[in-house]
């Protein structure tokens, strides 16, 4: 059996037009594109914006609790903290009850830098939400929501 050298250009676009994969890798930049540039100002990524305000809750979650709920490795997370705790925008610390772990804070400096960015990121949702018209902005949330919760839509 021999291997053809290239793959039908028909597969090719049925891939290209079916993947869901694909969709969502290609939506994820170009959002994540667009959010960078809006939090320019504030020397934040989209990235360490969404960290830093899942940090922002009553209880300081350990570094394995964040990387779940951000869907992240543990090592992807430990490395985007370090920049935040080099500018005293997030904290660590060794979890009293168990030494292995670390709990995060955000600090009030963070904190002050979330809620500056907050108007600019409601903004470029306002301009998101405009833009697909519509519900499809709440289908696609519940879509995406779904699939992150192992297809249970809240």
């Amino acid at each position: 059996m021999t291997l053809s050298n290239h793959i039908p250009l028909e597969t090719v676009h049925e891939v290209r037009d079916t993947c869901l994969c694909l969709a969502v890798q290609r939506a994820a930049r170009v959002l994540a594109r667009r959010f960078d540039r809006a939090f320019q100002p504030f020397g934040l990524t989209n990235g360490q914006f969404s960290l830093m305000m899942a940090l922002n809750g009553p209880r300081s979650p350990t570094v394995g609790q964040l990387a779940i709920f951000l869907a992240m490795d543990r090592t992807t997370l430990t490395a985007a903290l370090k920049s935040l705790e080099r500018r005293s925008l997030v904290t660590s610390e060794t979890d009293e009850k168990d030494r292995r772990n670390r709990r995060l804070q955000i600090t009030d400096a963070g904190r002050a830098l979330l809620l500056a960015a907050l108007p600019v990121w409601r903004s470029e949702h306002a301009a998101l939400d405009a833009e697909l018209g519509g519900d499809r902005p709440d289908q696609l949330r519940t879509g995406l929501r779904a699939l992150a919760e192992g297809g249970n839509a809240p």
